[in-house]
């Protein structure tokens, strides 16, 4: 027992690091994919055929594949195509795990944005339209704002999952916390310590991660706050 226990407080400083660099990757993935995912879920709502088509296809085509396919694609198929075509290119691990992540999660926040976005009723965008808001404005001012407050539990879903997936990436030699779990153990040979102590800050950052949505949710919720604010004095 102390034997194990000196094996996880040598591996600790080492597996931290490890979760800093997760916690990064999950981050900028997921600004990026909020970004691009905004983009795509608007587009999948356009009046425009060929974009809802196109945008279709690329939803359908990263939800439908698996995320280590989609990562192999990256960073062996894409310099492999290049070479094909006489072009030298090349990506780091970092780089790869940042585009297929970013482009893994913006097909599923995509999704959440445009079924965020159909929730408004229709007479919200009616009434914005009867003021003479233009569609962007409408967009900007009415439809977004409250359908914001209706994707932000899907979107802590997504971080979550994404945060777990990160360690996807460790197949390409990327060093994310379980891929330094995974190098401890090719020295100590301590397998069930040092992955025992991997899960378990996996399971740390979920919970942060989960109890930071739900104070974001409640936050933005107008009738959350109204029930903290105290009660107005009445006047005798």
């Amino acid at each position: 027992m102390a034997q194990s226990i000196q094996v996880l407080l040598d591996a600790l400083p080492n597996l931290l690091l490890g979760a800093t660099v997760t916690l990064q990757l999950t981050a900028i993935t997921v600004l990026l994919g909020m970004v691009f995912g905004s983009l795509i879920g608007i587009l999948r709502l356009s009046p425009s055929p060929l974009l809802r088509f196109l945008t279709r296809c690329y939803v359908d085509f990263l939800r439908g594949t698996p995320l280590l396919v989609q990562i192999f694609m990256i960073y062996f198929g894409l310099p492999a195509l290049a070479r094909g075509l006489g072009f030298t290119f090349t990506l780091n691990q970092w780089a790869a795990a940042v585009i297929a992540l970013t482009l893994n999660s913006s097909a599923y926040i995509a999704e959440i944005v445009r079924g965020g976005i159909q929730s408004i009723e229709l007479g919200q965008r009616e009434a914005a339209e009867s003021l003479g808001l233009g569609s962007v404005q409408t967009m900007r001012y009415v439809i977004f704002p409250q359908a914001l407050r209706r994707i932000i539990p899907p979107l802590g879903n997504e971080f979550i999952t994404l945060l777990k997936d990160t360690s996807l990436v460790a197949v390409i030699g990327f060093e994310e916390l379980f891929r330094r779990g995974q190098l401890i153990v090719a020295q100590n040979f301590r397998a069930f310590e040092i992955y025992f102590a991997v899960a378990l800050i996996y399971l740390v950052l979920t919970l942060i991660s989960s109890q930071a949505f739900s104070y974001l949710e409640r936050s933005m919720n107008p009738i959350e706050r109204s029930r903290q604010q105290p009660a107005a004095a009445i006047p005798d």
